[in-house]
């Protein structure tokens, strides 16, 4: 082991270099992995734009993290093995720690934010925020787990019901993933609405109803559903507008569930979410069964993961993968590995086919 290893590095707004970095420390009870993937997602670029409210200059961010345990320390874990992180720290003491829910901890943090990530060759974690994967599972779909966790704590809150139309507004990842595990569960008919040609494109191609584009979301469930609506309604976008059609799009006593996080206060027609008895249910992250439940997903291939378009970048590559996350023009996905080489290459495509350039 060297005293030093490299790591991308968040130097302030839109500025993230590769530099050496002090090797991790691991603490007792901690474990090394040797990252294999790192997935971006929208927090990560928030980061990069310097909008996020804890993220500080000389961070290493990461929080999707797939690799090998290459020294278990004490931990019981066995060295070679493949893991997924759980990036969540909670503080044990407040109500929601106190009760079980520590992923709505009043302080949580979490790695890749409020300690170092893993868009680096290493990264040391605690024993407990690891999950082993079964044999025989890529590495590359293993790096979907987190982002499906997500999607899995969505859909079980939802309260969704075998035959249920399901309205997914937002088709990036996780509203695509929601999509997936809707259907998983048992809903008739999944519906998603997304304003990107080429994500429309992927969805229709993954089995799903598409929201037709330039039509209205909730004259489109409408229409499909007697006039009634969606029983359940996911906002995956996070986005004023989606927000505005959500009581719209969802039925007479349906169920609404924010997954998508909004930046800021947004406008809600509360008169409709009363008038209508709907449910309005907030979604932040995951629980370790989600997160385990997402492990067996990916595990068992029920959901056809490897159709997803995906693209990976090197580590030295970095800012142009933070800018490819961005710009979600020929990817659902960006992940970076840590071995500098600098290869890009589309692992799935959906319908039509990603346009990926090389420098």
């Amino acid at each position: 082991m060297t005293a030093t290893m490299r790591a991308a590095v968040w130097r302030g707004p839109d500025v993230i270099t590769v530099q050496e970095v002090p090797f991790p420390e691991v603490p007792e009870g901690w474990a090394l992995v040797e990252v294999e993937y790192t997935g971006i997602c929208g927090t990560d670029l928030s980061i990069l734009h310097g909008t996020h409210p804890r993220a500080r200059p000389g961070l290493v961010p990461g929080h999707e993290i797939v690799g090998v345990i290459a020294d278990a320390g004490t931990t019981g874990l066995t060295p070679g093995v493949r893991v997924v992180a759980e990036p969540l720290v909670s503080c044990g003491d407040c109500l929601a720690c106190r009760s079980g829910s520590t992923h709505v901890c009043r302080d949580l943090r979490l790695f890749g934010i409020d300690a170092p990530g893993s868009l680096a060759r290493y990264v040391a974690l605690p024993a407990a925020a690891l999950h082993v994967v079964p044999a025989g599972v890529p590495a590359r779909q293993a790096a979907l787990v987190e982002p499906l966790a997500v999607a899995v704590h969505a859909v079980a809150l939802s309260g969704l019901k075998e035959g249920d139309t399901v309205a997914v507004l937002g088709g990036g990842p996780v509203g695509v993933l929601t999509a997936l595990v809707a259907g998983h569960a048992g809903a008739g008919r999944v519906v998603v609405g997304e304003p990107r040609a080429w994500r429309r494109d992927v969805v229709a191609g993954l089995g799903a109803d598409v929201v037709p584009d330039g039509v209205d979301p909730a004259a489109h469930l409408a229409a499909l559903t007697a006039g009634e609506g969606a029983d359940v309604t996911f906002d995956a976008a996070g986005h004023p507008a989606v927000a505005a059609a959500l009581p719209a799009v969802t039925r007479v006593l349906g169920r609404i569930v924010v997954v998508g996080v909004h930046k800021q206060p947004v406008p809600v027609d509360l008169q409709a979410v009363c008038f209508k008895e709907q449910t309005l249910v907030g979604v932040r992250v995951y629980t370790r069964d989600d997160v385990a439940e997402a492990v067996r997903l990916v595990a068992s291939g029920e959901l056809g993961l490897e159709r997803l378009p995906v693209v990976e970048f090197g580590l030295d590559d970095v800012a142009a993968a933070f800018d490819a996350a961005a710009a979600g023009l020929d990817n659902l996905k960006v992940l970076v590995r840590p071995d500098g080489r600098g290869e890009r290459r589309v692992l799935a495509r959906g319908r039509r086919p990603a346009a990926v350039r090389l420098p």
